[in-house]
């Protein structure tokens, strides 16, 4: 493993990036200064950004706030892209723009799928025997 990446092989660089651009986009969405109505009414949160190893495209990882509306709020940062592509460029002091491509986060919807599971009377059961150990 060369000394500059994680455990997880994503380089420090390609983190630090990303985290650089997440914080923009939550700043321009947070002040509004995207002309969008949906984009206007509803509160986005940018979760994650990930950068490929080029970093020339972005994954951004958004949450629409109560999980409202989530696909109209996609498609607004899609109509928006070129702009948020340009502010970011101007902000991130990168060799190229990065291409922003949005995607939903549904990791908080798996983390309470798997919450509801853990709760069901029969897998607690489970989980109870298991911990007891055998008799």
């Amino acid at each position: 493993m060369r000394h500059n990446e994680t455990s997880e092989g994503r380089s420090v660089r390609l983190l630090r990036v990303g985290e650089q651009v997440r914080h923009i986009l939550s700043e321009i969405l947070a002040r509004g200064d995207v002309h969008d109505d949906v984009l206007a009414t509803h509160t986005v949160s940018v979760t994650e950004v990930r950068m490929s190893p080029d970093l020339k495209h972005a994954t951004v990882f958004i949450k629409s706030l109560l999980g409202t509306d989530e696909e109209a709020v996609i498609k607004a940062l899609r109509t928006n892209t070129a702009y948020l592509q340009r502010e970011v460029a101007k902000r991130v002091n990168l060799k190229f723009a990065a291409k922003l491509k949005f995607l939903a986060d549904e990791s908080f919807d798996e983390g309470s799928h798997i919450d509801k599971l853990l709760r069901r009377p029969d897998v607690a059961r489970d989980i109870a025997e298991d911990e007891a150990g055998p008799e």
